[in-house]
This record gives C-alpha cells, structure tokens and sequence, in this order.
C-alpha cells in the first residue's frame, strides 16, 4: 500500500472522527433539545441512546480500520493478529445494524414520524447489515491468504532441507 494512499485515509478517518465526536457532544444536544417539546418527547432518551451508540460503533469502525492500514502498511496484516479487528469491525457492524432497526421501532409508534421515514430506516438497517456480511466474506478470504503464506513457507522450507 502506497504512502499516498495511506495517508489520503488517514486524513479521511481523522475527519470523520472529529465529525463523530461533534455528533456525539454538539449534535445530541441538539436533537436533545428538539425532542423535547416534540410529540416523541416520551422517548426522547431511547432515541438518544441509540443515535449515540451507533456513533459509537462507527468510531469503533474507524479505530479499527486505522489498524488495520498500519498493519497493511508495515506488511502484517496477513497475520492472526488482523483477525481481531476483522471480528470488531464486523461485531461493530452488525450492533449498528440493530441500532438502526431500534431507531426505526423507537420512531414508529404514532404519528410523529412518517412512515416512509421508518421504512427506510429498516432498508438502512438491511444495507448495514450487509456490509457486515460482506465484511465476513473478506474475513473468510483473509484467513485463506493466511493459510496459503503457512503452507507456502512451509514448502519453502523443505524445498531448502533438500537442497
């Protein structure tokens, strides 16, 4: 992996996480003080809680995705120790899946919150989902790399004992 590419996403996954944390501190507030005087002012703390921690898991998301280019870029990340963060980002993924399915059962009840705006919540919970399984599938191709480095220096040291 390039230098150049390296640190165009560094800058990105700096960027978003300056964002994030101005979501979870300025953001909520706001929303906070929106909902209060609003008709989903009976869930306004289920409603905060989840925006909340679906930020959460996109910053966990973005730490891990961090580690993983510096493993990429020191020439590490076929190794056991990127599964780790392989396993969170998909965890991570699949909680902001549910978060997002929450938000939609939290907004549905009553007439506060079109309908149209809690189907596509659910379509948004289908499409995280789905990065997640996709991120699975690349998990599943990481551990066949891993597998294929084992053997390869496996036969590469018996190839050198009979030479």
């Amino acid at each position: 992996m390039g230098k150049l590419t390296v640190l165009a996403l560094r800058a990105v996954i700096v960027a978003l996480l300056a964002g994030s944390v101005a979501v979870q501190t300025v953001m909520a507030a706001l929303l906070a003080a929106d909902l209060e005087g609003s008709a989903l002012a009976d869930r306004r703390a289920p409603i905060l809680a989840t925006v909340l921690l679906g930020v959460a898991a996109a910053q966990v998301v973005l730490v891990c995705v961090w580690r993983l280019v510096t493993m990429a870029r020191h020439g590490t990340v076929f190794s056991h120790a990127a599964f780790r963060y392989v396993d969170i980002v998909v965890g991570a993924f699949t909680a902001a899946a549910l978060l997002i399915f929450a938000l939609g059962a939290f907004l549905a009840p009553g007439e506060a919150v079109a309908p149209g705006v809690v189907l596509l919540l659910g379509g948004a919970s289908l499409a995280v989902l789905g990065v997640a399984l996709i991120v699975l599938v690349l998990r599943a191709l990481l551990a066949q790399a891993l597998a294929r480095d084992v053997e390869a220096t496996r036969m590469q040291a018996e190839l050198a004992g009979v030479i």
